[in-house]
């Protein structure tokens, strides 16, 4: 477990940006993440495979942990 996890190992992940005009691979992790609309949250688990897309779009999400 990172330092930055809590205990139970969830992130909450908010789309805050839209991907329109961001390349197509950018819009395609945004879409296998869950994420669909603006504003839109999802929880997931915390874990390595989570934290690398989310490390790619970064400009198009808030995570709160």
């Amino acid at each position: 477990m990172t330092k930055t996890a809590k205990k139970d190992g969830r992130l909450r992940i908010t789309l805050v940006r839209s991907p329109i005009g961001y390349p197509e691979r950018q819009k395609r992790t945004v879409r296998a993440l869950g994420l669909h609309r603006m504003h839109e949250t999802i929880e997931t688990a915390d874990n390595a495979a989570v934290r690398g897309m989310i490390a790619k779009i970064s400009h198009l999400v808030r995570i709160e942990e």
